[in-house]
């Protein structure tokens, strides 16, 4: 072994470095390969799931879709699925939608300056196919089918194949960075990854009420559904809650000069939280604009607790040549021109929305006297007019408070062993089970389809908002209810409320409903003959020998058995025995008398023959049948479902027709602050 000193160790070091066969030469320069550079790209502009979705919500909007679906599997990473109703994809232009720079929304960099759709760069399916298995569905208008291709690196993968589907296009991306892996260790958990594509569609459901949005974990149901041809303030109420939409405060701001339209609403300064929320879009983009956040965040300042945030939604629109929209690959970034004028005329506004809008502003203290009860929560002191408490303010919104029955001395609660007979007919009393089914899909039925968006059509947005946030009072009789909304109180058809929900529940859950099973499967031929001399059959001599009709009816319902096992979980053996009936409403079971009547009705009111109006009228039929909520119960076990079943499901999922508000289903009885006007007066 040879030591070298430090001065020996420097002068051979230098001569390694400069000369012989150890000389450092500069590298070659080589071309990378295409795959790499474009998997680069890639990571640019699909950092995450909600990215991927981002882009693609963006290519539905600018398709004029009015309805999309998103379907997500592990926060994006194992399934990313959007569907919608736009104008489609072309045929031929299938073999080249997933290269780099191909799109149908630019055609020169000057169009830049008056660019008007989401998307112009033509990266997203292509930096999506570098990253992921990609596969595209998709009919246009003027195409007898829809085609469908697979894509990997941004290349057909296989050939462009015919199928059956609807107008629009489906996306579904699979296994998200599989190609990857630092990327997607990197990604947060899957339900964090979930939430911030729900915060990327809660934005533009909002932003664009125009369009129906549905959001859901695979197999579960929707965690947003909004409702085509809404409003934003309605979609708000819907995706933040109501309790934001009551403090909402309009801003709007026209500018001339600065060529400059602002469109919004912020709360009060009655209203914080402590997430917040800052939704900006300039020119129906959604972006970030940290000086403007800024601006808003100091105006709100004195009057917020500290840690507390407002919500503020505002669309600026500004003439497209003032803004530079190609700033970062990911288009959350835009330059526009006049900036510090723009923000000052927003907080301008902001300002005095906000003076305008709290005369109610609540400031004081409460003095806590020995042997005195706690102090009431400063939630429910909502309001102040000079010195003057308004007490009708003080409203119950807790179900677990004093309910109707407290005041009878009821105590209502369920034994967990009532089952229901048929009638007095003879046929034996039978229990139920459940049995849970782990996957759930959606139909692509077009009639099925259309029923839905009837539905959501005739929505009342105004009776939504009441059942989104209806607190339950009690059970007037067997066809009446009560409930609370904020100060009001209204009476309401549970039997037509049941009904509407119950038709509405099996469209939704079109061919995913969980069966409810008999432990001893029911003659259909003896259903059939009790349906018969039900009064409400209108049977009589005239229309032939019962026996007969009751043969015509087993023979009709065992026909359509595969169908009705398929959609709606109604299993009727190959003998002719009921095995199973639907599970509608969690934790509810339908009046077992009613049973044979409704068998009857499925074989004389369906209609059969055509598809669309077969479903229409069976979910009508079975809705009935279920809607008889009280009929044939004992008082203690139709209070418990209505209160603990019906309820809880008209306030998550009821769209409560506009009919309903004038035929009386719902009818306000009072109104607190009208009651303590009276009380004054006396």
């Amino acid at each position: 072994m040879i030591l070298l000193n430090d001065n020996c160790k420097h002068s051979f070091d230098s001569q390694v470095l400069t000369n012989g066969p150890y000389t450092m030469e500069p590298g070659k320069i080589r071309k990378l390969d295409e795959v790499v550079v474009n998997r680069i790209a890639a990571g640019e502009i699909i950092q995450r799931p909600a990215n991927a979705l981002k882009e693609m919500l963006e290519n539905s909007l600018d398709a004029k879709a009015t309805s999309i679906q998103v379907v997500v599997k592990s926060g994006g990473l194992k399934l990313l699925q959007i569907q919608d109703n736009g104008t489609g994809i072309r045929r031929d232009d299938l073999e080249i939608v997933c290269e780099r720079f191909t799109t149908s929304k630019l055609q020169s960099f000057e169009d830049l300056s008056s660019i008007d759709t989401y998307g112009f760069r033509g990266e997203a399916l292509a930096s999506i196919s570098h990253v992921a298995q990609l596969a595209i569905t998709t009919k246009t208008r003027g195409e007898k089918c829809a085609y469908k291709a697979a894509y990997e690196d941004g290349r057909l993968k296989g050939a462009v194949k015919p199928c059956a589907g609807n107008q629009g296009t489906q996306i579904t991306v699979e296994d998200l960075f599989y190609n990857v892996p630092m990327r997607k260790q990197a990604l947060k958990a899957p339900n964090e990854e979930y939430q911030k594509i729900l915060d990327v569609v809660c934005k533009y459901a909002i932003h664009n009420p125009q369009t129906g949005f549905i959001l859901k974990k695979f197999g579960e149901n929707a965690s947003i559904r909004t409702q085509p041809k809404s409003t934003i303030e309605s979609n708000i109420s819907l995706v933040y809650g109501p309790s934001i939409a009551k403090s909402l405060l309009k801003i709007a701001v026209h500018d001339e000069v600065l060529q400059l339209e602002v469109d919004g609403f912020v709360t009060n300064v009655n209203f914080s939280t402590k997430k917040g929320a800052f939704l900006l879009f300039i020119n129906h983009r959604a972006v970030q604009s940290s000086n403007l956040k800024k601006a808003i965040d100091q105006i709100y300042s004195p009057y917020l607790p500290k840690g507390m945030s407002p919500f503020v939604y505002l669309s600026i629109n500004l003439n497209p040549n003032n803004v530079d929209v190609n700033v970062h690959p990911t288009k959350h970034e835009v330059h526009f021109l006049h900036e510090e004028e723009i923000v000052e005329k927003i907080r301008d506004s902001v300002e005095h929305a906000l003076l305008g809008g709290n005369e109610s502003r609540t400031f004081y203290t409460q003095a806590l006297l020995p042997g005195a009860s706690e102090p009431v929560d400063s939630a429910k002191l909502n309001e102040t007019v000079g010195d003057k408490t308004l007490v009708y303010k003080f409203v119950r919104t807790d179900h677990n408070d004093q309910k109707l029955e407290k005041f009878f001395g009821l105590n209502i609660s369920r034994n967990a062993s009532i089952t229901e007979s048929l009638n007095e007919s003879g046929i034996e009393k039978h229990s139920v089970r459940s049995k849970k089914q782990e996957l759930k899909q959606d139909t692509k039925l077009t009639s099925v389809l259309k029923l839905r968006k009837a539905v959501e059509d005739d929505c009342d947005c105004d009776l939504r908002n009441i059942f989104s946030e209806l607190t339950f009072v009690g059970v007037v009789d067997r066809t009446n209810s009560l409930i609370q909304y904020d100060t009001k109180m209204f009476l309401i058809s549970t039997k037509m409320l049941a009904e509407e929900l119950c038709y509405q529940m099996l469209l939704y859950e079109f061919g995913n409903l969980t069966r409810m099973s008999f432990t001893s499967p029911l003659p259909l031929m003896e259903l059939a003959l009790l349906g018969l001399q039900d009064p409400e059959s209108g049977w009589t001599e005239e229309d032939g020998p019962m026996h007969e009709l009751a043969d015509r009816v087993v023979e009709i319902l065992s026909s359509k058995a595969p169908m009705m096992k398929e959609y709606f979980s109604i299993c009727i053996s190959e003998d002719g025995m009921l095995e199973s009936i639907p599970v509608i409403i969690n934790d509810y079971i339908p009046s077992m008398a009613y049973l044979p009547l409704y068998m009857l009705r499925l074989a004389t009111e369906v209609e059969w023959d055509e598809e669309q109006e077969c479903f229409r009228t069976f979910c009508r039929e079975t809705a009935m049948f279920y809607a008889k909520i009280a009929l044939g119960k004992s008082e203690q076990e139709y209070k418990w479902e209505i209160e603990h079943a019906i309820c809880p499901a008209l306030k998550q999922k009821l769209l409560p027709p506009k009919l309903f508000a004038r035929n009386g289903s719902v009818l306000q009885m009072a109104n607190l602050p009208d009651l303590y006007r009276v009380f004054e007066r006396c």
